[in-house]
């Protein structure tokens, strides 16, 4: 069941956490979501390349296709792993190791949709779906990546677990900027669901997730001793939970919910 539903992974730290997969049926509506766009934009492609039908149709056609390719690839590398369709259902591509979408991926990924279009209908593609582990197309197994489901997190009551103590961590804009920066939604999670259960584990357990917690984001952004060294790693879980879900800034919160969203 587990492998069937989500993608669990494992970060070098230790820290485990999974991402709902997404299933075929929501795929399939977030493509013909994208289709209609496509269509919108290739209708105004062919409005800017009409000059250029003096050269040759072929021409203008490989411009079309060029065109399409810039636009699909663009607005998943923007988006991160996300198209219009994606968005609006709330699916993201991602690396299926956990770490950071290359643009090659997005590359490969879609020149391999011819492939999984065929015969048609995406028959090819919706048959891997169904019988890979990860409900995995062509073009993601060779890309490698899956496809998984950002349900939409709704912002806890932080006063019950923060408090109003003094955040070392809150200090220094830039570091707690980087910190917002390179979290991840999951992670971001992981570490709000720990404190929320902190009381439900076992002492061992506790001190044992809260210091590979600490450990995994010392090294996102390291702070210098004088502003972390008498913060315990709960503690210390606690102030960076502080900055990535209740900025100071609210001008500037680019925060982790708003990267899930």
């Amino acid at each position: 069941m587990r492998n069937r539903d989500a993608l669990v992974i494992r970060t070098p730290e230790g820290i485990e956490f999974s991402l709902p997969l997404a299933g075929p049926f929501s795929r399939m509506l977030a493509l013909v979501i994208d289709i209609a766009v496509i269509i919108m934009l290739g209708s105004f492609l062919e409005k800017v390349l009409a000059p250029l039908l003096v050269f040759g149709q072929d021409l203008a056609d490989a411009l079309a296709v060029i065109g399409y390719f810039v636009i699909s690839d663009l607005q998943r590398w923007r988006w991160r792993g996300q198209t219009v369709g994606k968005r609006l259902l709330r699916l993201r591509v991602v690396d299926a190791r956990g770490l950071r979408l290359e643009p090659s991926q997005v590359v490969v990924r879609n020149l391999m949709r011819f492939v999984d279009a065929l015969p048609l209908l995406y028959l090819v593609g919706g048959v891997a779906c169904v019988l890979s582990r990860y409900r995995q197309r062509l073009g993601d197994l060779a890309a490698g990546t899956v496809v998984v489901r950002t349900p939409k997190l709704v912002r806890p009551d932080l006063d019950q677990i923060l408090g109003s103590k003094y955040n070392s961590l809150a200090e220094d804009r830039r570091l707690a900027a980087r910190l917002r920066q390179k979290t991840s939604p999951a992670i971001a999670r992981v570490a709000l669901e720990a404190l929320l259960r902190r009381d439900q584990l076992e002492p061992g357990a506790r001190l044992q997730v809260f210091n590979e917690l600490a450990a995994h984001f010392r090294t996102l952004a390291p702070y210098p001793p004088d502003a972390i060294e008498q913060l315990s790693d709960e503690q210390y879980v606690r102030n960076v939970v502080e900055v990535l879900y209740r900025p100071a800034d609210r001008s500037a919160q680019v925060s982790v919910l708003a990267s899930g969203s």
